[in-house]
């Protein structure tokens, strides 16, 4: 399953913790993330991750774009409930309207990033698996 992380400023170190603590699950999936979440991930675990930009020079627009054409399977998205920045509840509430048009499962704490990622290890979640994919074009 092609699996994208994102975590706000104040989230990127629980990202990281959760991410060491399922690295074997992790590891048998592809992994993407925005710059500076996957590469603190990448660094952390030794998990291969695939960058896009930096949330704010276009990587929420690039993982968007990858939900709509069916190319993201999971999203584990920690957001900061205590940002008060509009333009990132506005990002997140499109990603949360993507993944709810196109059936991606998608956490955005820890609590349910568990659950999600326990579904993921038992295949519960193979059925994503089954979809087509659309490429890019």
């Amino acid at each position: 399953m092609n699996i994208t992380l994102m975590a706000d400023d104040k989230k990127k170190e629980l990202m990281i913790q959760f991410c060491t603590a399922y690295k074997s699950v992790l590891s048998r999936h592809t992994l993407s993330a925005t710059a500076t979440t996957g590469r603190l991930v990448a660094e952390a675990t030794g998990l291969p991750v695939n960058l896009f930009l930096a949330k704010n020079q276009g990587g929420h627009q690039q993982v968007d774009a990858r939900i709509a054409y069916n190319e993201i399977d999971m999203i584990f998205l920690f957001s900061d409930p205590n940002n008060t920045d509009p333009w990132a509840e506005q990002r997140i509430v499109q990603t949360l309207h993507l993944c709810d048009s196109y059936n991606v499962p998608v956490a955005t704490n820890l609590a349910s990033a568990e659950m999600l990622i326990l579904g993921l290890d038992r295949g519960d979640l193979d059925w994503r698996e089954m979809l087509p994919k659309k490429t890019l074009r």
